[in-house]
């Protein structure tokens, strides 16, 4: 009796031992099948714009190629600048391909790119035409590319532009308001790129605007400009007397600050410059009581750079992009700075909108900076 009594005891133990390790088994079984789907949402999160801990290593270590048709003064390097720091700040590393506004250059930087297996490209300036097979090559083997005043147009690629012809708008209305909706003026642009293509639109809308106000030369070269508008301009003072000349509009800060120089050297201060763009160059030049460039409209470059950056990394996130992003200008006039020299990092302080664009700059981005 005693015999069948240890035997049924051990039988019940043996049983309770095996309804222990499967009820073990089948909890690690579910556990597992959580993980995989925290893992399926967590993807799916990610594509839609969000990022977890995981994609900040995913993110980190980005190859980037700048494409720029041209690297001339202090404009494009605090725009350069504005590209490496937010890359930086993402993790990323971005090598500059300067092609000297050689438009066949740009197109064989592009190429190179494409190459050397770049995981994103950005470009600065150039044309459809020439990059557009680049482009597509590059789209065709996965990198993700995003152009500044470039106007591709093309499916896959976001195309970043300033509101050129607000920018146009806002200094010529202010020109025109200065001399008094009449009299002389000089133009200093030059065709052939999207940006001046788009301020030449405005331009036009002036002329009709302001009948009274006559144009009396134009000129505009992309080679050498500030020296080429420069001498350009002298060349113009000694041809038009004093009197003759109002004002000068210049579509670029280069031209700006050629035509400045000169009409300054000359002394000829009844002649007043209103430009586009802006950099602490040329903030200098216009907080010189002596000098004639007296306002202008910009988007802060170092801004450019950074929006230009998020987007493609909002790219590499496999978010969903805009084909076109219009950044908005700000008006920065003489009158409304201080007597002291400012940098443009300050500008902020007296001019509303300058420097703070919060365009492209998703939560996911600010979690991976910090």
């Amino acid at each position: 009796m005693a015999q069948t009594k240890r035997i049924i005891m051990l039988l019940l133990v043996a049983v309770l031992t095996a309804a222990l390790l499967a009820a073990c088994g089948s909890n690690g079984g579910n556990g597992n099948a959580s993980n995989v789907g925290n893992e399926a949402n967590s993807e799916g999160e990610s594509n839609a714009g969000t990022q977890d801990a995981g994609a900040e290593n995913h993110l980190a270590g980005k190859k980037i190629a700048l494409i720029m048709q041209f690297n001339t003064g202090t404009f494009s390097a605090q725009y350069i600048n504005g590209v490496k720091e937010q890359a930086e700040k993402l993790g990323g590393e971005v090598t500059v391909f300067a092609s000297d506004n050689d438009i066949a250059k740009m197109a064989s930087n592009l190429d190179q790119a494409v190459n050397q297996k770049f995981d994103g490209i950005l470009i600065d300036h150039g044309n459809k035409d020439a990059l557009q097979a680049g482009v597509q090559k590059a789209l065709d083997n996965g990198i993700a590319v995003v152009a500044f005043d470039a106007a591709m147009e093309m499916e896959g690629v976001t195309d970043l532009q300033q509101d050129d012809q607000k920018m146009a708008e806002l200094t010529l209305d202010r020109l025109a308001q200065d001399i008094g909706e009449e009299g002389n003026i000089v133009k200093v642009w030059v065709a052939g790129f999207a940006p001046m293509e788009r301020r030449q639109i405005a331009y036009e809308e002036f002329q009709a605007k302001y009948p009274n106000i006559t144009e009396i030369a134009s000129f505009g070269n992309a080679s050498n400009p500030l020296l080429d508008s420069q001498s350009q301009m002298e060349a113009l003072l000694k041809k038009y007397p004093e009197g003759e000349i109002d004002a000068v509009w210049a579509a670029w800060d280069e031209f700006a600050k050629g035509a400045s120089l000169a009409i300054q050297q000359a002394g000829r201060t009844e002649i007043k410059v209103y430009g586009i763009d802006m950099s602490d160059e040329d903030l200098q030049m216009i907080q010189d009581p002596s000098n004639p460039w007296i306002a202008s409209a910009a988007v802060d470059p170092t801004d450019i750079g950074r929006v230009q950056v998020r987007y493609l990394y909002q790219k590499f996130n496999g978010d969903e992009t805009p084909e076109k992003v219009i950044l908005e200008p700000v008006f920065v006039s003489a009158d409304n700075l201080p007597e002291e020299q400012i940098s443009t990092e300050e500008l902020s302080e007296y001019v509303e909108g300058w420097g703070s664009s919060e365009q492209g700059y998703t939560d996911w981005m600010k979690e991976i900076e910090q």
